[in-house]
């Protein structure tokens, strides 16, 4: 059985990339891939195989590089990437955001792609709906799943084609009209796709977003939550955030990453984006939200 970790990155950001497969290749014996998408200029590496923009020649592939540039060009990529891994002969392939990174083998997510042709991971948000009312609309606006992993067999390829289609028409974040860049499709994923499989364990795609849902507990140099081991942690700005506090039960864990992120670029220092349009886009939604509910209660 030929298996593959993937991911996908511009030349800036080659140092997350190379922490990342450096990671997945401690724990697993798969071939690691990374598709460049800003430069056909990369260094070969012993342990990672790059794939350029030039590699990918399909019909999609063509119209989205077309169509798409920067961040948007990365995330519609995805579902072609991987559909050219199985083309290449791959019989299993898992996807995985640059900014993950991994603390135990994956490999038992290759063995669930035996019964299983798609692997998803939800986002966990909380959801009560009497304390955590923002956490519960965030699961409807963002959405379910978490489109920094997902995991294909050769039977997926309908489903890549598909959401190949979804992201040609629209990649943008609008609240009003139901998108969420790539991600927001995952969550038709089950309903219209066979054999997809939603991965509960709650070391996977372990973030900011979710921790605060378990209990951390750990053993020699292995960390748990709610009793199982970490298997990746997705370090978006949100877990920078939260990982890097002292105080953090799975503080040790970000200083592990920290490491091996300075071994590739040596200095970097994280530093939280302000103002970005996201933040700004978040600010108003929130500031709308809140009022929404002000309203409500006076009613």
């Amino acid at each position: 059985m030929k298996t593959a970790v993937c991911t996908i990155s511009t030349k800036s950001h080659l140092f997350k990339s190379f922490a990342l497969l450096e990671s997945a290749g401690q724990y697993s014996r798969t071939d690691l891939f990374c598709l460049v998408t800003d430069t056909s200029e990369v260094e070969k590496h012993s342990l990672f195989r790059f794939n350029y923009l030039a590699d990918l020649t399909s019909g999609i592939a063509e119209k989205l590089k077309k169509k798409y540039k920067g961040d948007k060009l990365r995330w519609s990529l995805k579902p072609v990437y991987v559909k050219y891994l199985l083309e290449q002969g791959y019989d299993q392939v898992i996807y995985v955001d640059n900014d993950i990174f991994f603390y135990s083998s994956p490999d038992f997510l290759f063995e669930k792609l035996e019964t299983s042709d798609f692997l998803l991971t939800p986002h966990f948000y909380k959801s009560n709906p009497v304390k955590e009312q923002n956490w519960l609309e965030a699961n409807f606006r963002v959405g379910l799943y978490n489109a920094g992993f997902f995991g294909v067999s050769q039977n997926a390829i309908p489903v890549l084609d598909w959401w190949s289609e979804c992201c040609l028409y629209a990649v943008e974040k609008s609240s009003w009209r139901g998108l969420y860049d790539d991600q927001k499709y995952l969550d038709l994923v089950p309903v219209l796709f066979n054999r997809v499989e939603i991965v509960k364990h709650p070391g996977c795609n372990l973030a900011g977003w979710n921790d605060e849902n378990y209990t951390v507990s750990h053993k020699e140099d292995t960390f748990f939550v709610n009793g199982y081991p970490v298997v990746f942690i997705h370090f978006a700005e949100l877990t920078m955030e939260r990982f890097r506090d002292k105080n953090h039960p799975l503080y040790l864990l970000y200083r592990q990453y920290a490491a091996v992120l300075n071994r590739y670029n040596s200095g970097f220092r994280w530093r939280k984006k302000r103002f970005t349009k996201l933040y700004l886009s978040n600010v108003l939604y929130y500031l709308r939200w809140r009022l929404a509910q002000i309203l409500n209660k006076t009613e």
